[in-house]
């Protein structure tokens, strides 16, 4: 019994110690298994957090270049952070995408993302280097990484990059991740994906690379500063050549089309820079698009922004400028380059076709055109005798050119003394010869009669939006503006009184032809279209035997004024047909004179006549048309009444609003009230 008991206990120790092993183990496993699932769990969470859903790839939105066109919508610039233009892969030819895939992953239509034969090949190079040196990865993974994570060599990194990659596999089509993969990765040179790598080293689209072609660019993506055919010619030659030999293992090429590819001599775009046609126009575009949308929807979404500019225009215009700067600089030997300024409008539309903010936009963008502001002269007188035909007076109508004294507490003396330019009096003038001569005296006297805030009100509603000081020197220019309201204030006499908006963007356009805007041109009739051509029918005179006459050999109908300020640092012309109206300004940027003989008609003058007698000699000549209410009838010479005589040298043919009575030709000669007269005494007169 004694031994049956032992037999029994040693039985259940045994039992009892397998029992708590096996619960031990059973415990363990589930402990095991329970860490596995956490580990497995952080792992997982560390290399997916923050990564985006892979279903956004479908609707993927790169950075594309915003591009310009010119009026005819030919391609005149682009603003980009990544010159990225996207392409659709069905629309490249099949050779493309494949020197692409025998390049940088041959085996990509057959894996799930993952090539693991090059993951294990680059994993013991890497061990044996110490260090990351082989990345082994397929298009797939590179599509992963480019899109989605950041470009540093860890392993966690490359453990994400798997990941994802099988996901993407799994989620979109061969066709589909290779349209991505050739739409995003770099290029060299600035360039993004295959449609702007083919513009910028070949000049053309990718739809039409030739094999040779394609082989070179497949030749980049593995290092583009090492492989560039501007740079190292002769390594990418090697990476070319290695290419065309994978094509040819992979079945996708036969030797004799790898030997034509190799043998054929490439043609390359320059790197440097292609020199900009209109860099003030095409800022000022910039400046405005910037402002209105931001920087992240020019420079990212791919806008297609239609402009006005016309590239024939604009070429003339530069050319133009060039040329009478040169003349400006031979007759004076200035120390300092003076600079020029001109703006082309369409006076009916107010489309801006050229446009030259300065001589060198490289070395300042500051534009002339838009931003500075300037004395105009003699060129803001128009406005001032337009201003007084509106309010009864005729070209007719007679100011007295003598001395005058205005009085004025900033002056010597306490009197302001106006001049004219000659520094001579011609006595009883007729408004027309005192706008055609720019006689100083009569304009302010006219100013005078028909009251400053009467004028300031009318020429702002001419188009002139900078401030205006509310005295008689207005009447001299002496106020500041720029040349693209002098541009605009002209245009309403070019357009018989209506007036228009300078525009520079047709329409605005996104990726998906969403138009974010369209140029609308609203016309408003400011003055009546009888008295804008009373002035132009002067400022014809002005030209023909005026201040103007150096722009009368373009042989056509044209209406314009010069002007000059007294210290002679600005010097303009203005002028315009029935369908344009140009300005140009000429001048320094600091305090700086011309000479006292580069005068508006000199200096100008000139540069006016070079842009528009090229601009408009195709384009046939038309007269201003001369609205109804107007009629032409004879006057006597010296007395400036109506004459039905027409004799030589005695009666002059002039223009009236119909109904125009003889009374209603004034001749203002100067008053000798005894008011006057006190001042005349005190002046010495």
């Amino acid at each position: 019994m004694g031994i049956r008991k032992k037999s029994a206990k040693k039985t259940r120790k045994k039992t009892s110690w397998k029992a708590r092993l096996f619960r031990f183990c059973l415990i363990s496993f589930f402990v095991f298994i329970f860490l596995v699932l956490i580990g497995s769990s952080v792992i997982y969470y560390v290399l997916l957090q923050e990564l985006p859903s892979i279903a956004a790839l479908r609707d993927f939105r790169p950075s594309i270049a915003t591009q310009v066109y010119s009026d005819n919508d030919e391609l005149i610039d682009e603003f980009f952070l990544e010159d990225r233009k996207i392409i659709n892969i069905a629309d490249v030819p099949r050779h493309v995408v494949l020197a692409f895939v025998s390049a940088e992953d041959a085996r990509f239509f057959h894996h799930k993302g993952l090539d693991f034969a090059s993951i294990i090949r680059a994993f013991y190079k890497n061990m044996a280097a110490g260090k990351i040196v082989q990345g082994g990865s397929t298009i797939t993974q590179q599509v992963a990484k480019s899109l989605y994570l950041s470009p540093e060599k860890s392993y966690a990194r490359k453990a994400r990059e798997a990941v994802l990659a099988y996901k993407i596999d799994l989620y979109l089509t061969k066709e589909e991740i290779l349209n991505l993969y050739l739409n995003y990765i770099y290029m060299g040179h600035g360039t993004y994906g295959i449609e702007a790598a083919s513009e910028g080293y070949f000049g053309k689209s990718a739809r039409h690379l030739t094999l040779a072609e394609a082989s070179m660019l497949a030749a980049l993506p593995k290092s583009p500063t090492n492989y560039s055919p501007l740079l190292r010619f002769e390594r990418s030659r090697e990476r070319q050549n290695y290419v065309l030999s994978r094509m040819v293992e992979d079945g996708y090429i036969t030797p004799a089309q790898k030997q034509e590819a190799w043998d054929t001599a490439l043609q390359f775009r320059s790197v440097r820079p292609k020199e900009k046609i209109a860099p003030y126009f095409i800022e000022h575009v910039r400046r405005y698009v910037q402002s209105k949308y931001g920087s992240n929807v020019l420079y990212k979404e791919g806008l297609k922004i239609y402009t006005t500019l016309d590239i024939s225009a604009q070429i003339n215009a530069n050319q133009a400028v060039e040329r009478g700067l040169k003349e400006i600089e031979e007759r004076g030997k200035y120390k300092e380059l003076p600079q020029a300024a001109l703006l082309c409008m369409d006076a009916r539309t107010g489309a801006i076709r050229a446009m030259v903010g300065g001589r060198d936009f490289k070395k300042s963008e500051f534009n002339r055109a838009t931003q500075s502001v300037r004395q105009p002269g003699s060129a803001f007188k128009p406005f001032i005798y337009t201003a007084a035909f509106d309010k009864g007076m005729a070209p007719a109508t007679r100011f007295e050119d003598s001395p005058v004294a205005y009085p004025d507490r900033s002056q010597k003396g306490g009197f302001w003394r106006p001049k004219n330019a000659d520094g001579k009096f011609v006595g009883i003038i007729p408004l027309r010869e005192a706008l055609v001569y720019s006689r100083n005296v009569v304009t302010v006297k006219l100013l005078d009669r028909i009251g400053v805030d009467y004028a300031v009100s009318y020429t702002t509603n001419m188009g002139i939006t900078s401030p205006l000081d509310r005295n008689l020197s207005i009447a001299l220019g002496s106020a500041g503006v720029t040349l693209q309201e002098m541009v605009r204030a002209y245009g309403v006499l070019a357009n018989s009184g209506k007036r228009v908006s300078p525009y520079f963007i047709k329409k605005i356009v996104d990726r998906t032809g969403h138009v974010f805007e369209q140029a609308k041109i609203v016309e408003e009739q400011v003055i009546d279209p009888k008295i804008a051509f009373l002035t132009t029918h002067v400022l014809q005179d002005a030209v023909s035997r005026g201040t103007g006459t150096r722009v009368k050999s373009i042989g056509r109908p044209v209406a314009g004024k010069t002007g000059t300020t007294n210290d002679y640092r600005d010097a303009w012309f203005i002028g315009y047909t029935p369908s344009y109206v140009t300005g140009v300004w000429v001048g320094f940027d600091r305090e700086t004179t011309l000479r006292r003989e580069e005068v508006g008609g000199r200096a100008a003058a000139p540069i006016w006549l070079y842009f528009m007698s090229k601009f408009l000699a195709d384009s046939p000549s038309r007269p201003f048309p001369v609205p109804e209410g107007i009629v032409f009838r004879n006057i006597d010479s010296l007395t400036g009444l109506f004459t039905d005589e027409a004799v030589a040298g005695q009666t002059t043919r002039e223009i009236f609003l119909e109904g125009t009575r003889d009374a209603d030709i004034m001749t203002y000669a100067d008053s000798t009230s005894e008011e006057e007269d006190e001042i005349e005494l005190l002046l010495g007169f």
